[in-house]
């Protein structure tokens, strides 16, 4: 069985969930990138102790805004109209910074995905966010889970 983190944080601090539908694409964004890092992160760590500076390389590889774009290119027709339209509307905002290595296409298409990320968890949905994850690890190849 399943426990969505989202859900047993709000019980455990008593928090009444809101309405998903008022959340800006980059607040979903927001909360996804750290989602999405701490999924790639766990994967890291649970597959044996490793110095820590080999993890912080592996880790960044992959929660970089291009490795994120290439992500959601491959999984694009994965997703369900829902999904999808919470894509396009990450990746059509307007982000007030920019990332450091990627182009700013890139960095839309990675706030889409992130965004994406963010309301699966927030709807308490990590099986979803999770199989995605996992096959846009498997369509780009990645060797994290060897």
């Amino acid at each position: 069985m399943a426990v969505d983190l989202n859900k047993y944080l709000n019980e455990r601090f008593k928090i009444e969930s809101k309405d998903i539908r008022t959340y800006s694409p980059l607040t979903l964004a927001y909360i996804g990138d750290a989602v999405f890092e701490i999924i790639i992160r766990s994967i890291l760590v649970n597959k044996g102790n490793t110095s820590v500076n080999k993890l912080h390389k592996r880790a960044s590889d992959i929660v970089k805004a291009g490795t994120q774009a290439k992500l959601a290119e491959l999984l694009r027709d994965s997703f369900t109209e829902e999904e999808s339209d919470v894509f396009k509307r990450g990746r059509n905002s307007k982000p007030h910074t920019k990332a450091k290595n990627a182009s700013v296409m890139e960095y839309l298409e990675a706030t889409g995905f992130e965004a994406l990320i963010g309301y699966l968890y927030l709807t308490d949905n990590m099986d979803r966010a999770c199989d995605l994850v996992a096959l846009g690890i498997e369509k780009a190849e990645l060797d994290i889970l060897k």
